[in-house]
């Protein structure tokens, strides 16, 4: 099995790569969308069009890339033999922070689609933050991680 993992190794990392650049811009965008929905009044036309462009990002782009990322990097891992790494453990707590708040952000436009309106718009725009930050730590630790860490 690892032969044939080390062999197609390249295209994991493509579609590693490919998915997460999806992941994230789904990310930047579902807060974005998020304060548009806000300023919607509750059962207008409107909240129920952002509702909706929310609910088709999160169920197309979003959940599939995250859990494609999730597969093919810990296949590419499985097949580099490289879990006892320390930077790999940084860099998979990282991702699992990423996750977690991909679940938190998942929630909240669920409870704004019913009407509510648990974030400040403040709070939204802060929240989008996030993703750019984490996104930051966890090339810096695949990179010099590598180096420093391995």
């Amino acid at each position: 099995m690892q032969e044939v993992l080390l062999t197609i190794y390249p295209w994991l990392t493509a579609g590693h790569v490919i998915f997460m650049v999806f992941w994230m811009a789904g990310l930047f965008m579902l807060p974005r969308q998020c304060i548009y929905l806000h300023s919607a009044a509750p059962g207008s036309p409107e909240e129920a069009l952002w509702a909706h462009r929310m609910g088709l990002l999160r169920k197309i782009i979003l959940t599939p890339s995250m859990l494609l990322v999730w597969i093919l990097g810990l296949t590419q891992a499985f097949a580099m033999e490289i879990f006892a790494s320390g930077w790999l453990h940084i860099k998979i707590t990282l991702v699992l922070a990423l996750t977690g708040y991909h679940g938190w952000l998942v929630g909240q436009t669920k409870k704004m689609a019913r009407g509510e309106r648990p974030l400040s718009e403040k709070t939204l725009r802060l929240a989008g933050e996030i993703p750019g930050i984490l996104l930051i730590l966890i090339i810096v630790v695949l990179y010099l991680g590598r180096i420093y860490l391995a």
